[in-house]
């Protein structure tokens, strides 16, 4: 957590921010983290925020370089991985992270990993 904090800070020095934009990235961020199963559109993030959501957008990119979308992205392939390295099929995994479809599912994943969900599961079931 210190790293986290020593990072938000050097953040903050170099943009010249104010406390109510880190505040306000910092809470998406984290209700990404917990709803990320969800259905969850930039539309939702505004309202929960109370900030335009174009605003929204452009200071989510500025502290995490990388858009809200994106962020969620990458947390549902990550928990992807986890579940599937667990035991779950591949399909369990893809709607238990919130993806709709099965192929942008595997696209998506094999885009972020280099391998396809099936090769992935693979190889966690052969290092058990």
């Amino acid at each position: 957590m210190k790293l986290y904090n020593k990072e938000v800070e050097r953040i903050k020095k170099d943009n010249y921010s104010n406390q109510w934009q880190i505040d306000t990235v910092i809470g998406l961020r984290k209700y990404i983290q917990e709803h990320f199963e969800d259905e969850l559109n930039l539309s939702l993030f505004s309202r929960i925020s109370f900030v335009s959501k174009y605003h929204l957008l452009r200071l989510f990119k500025r502290y995490y370089g990388q858009t809200p979308k994106q962020y969620l992205i990458d947390m549902r392939i990550e928990k992807s991985k986890e579940y599937i390295s667990q035991g779950m099929s591949v399909t369990e995994a893809c709607y238990a992270v919130g993806f709709e479809s099965i192929g942008s599912f595997s696209t998506l994943f094999k885009k972020k990993t280099g391998s396809a969900p099936t090769e992935f599961q693979k190889r966690a079931i052969f290092k058990k």
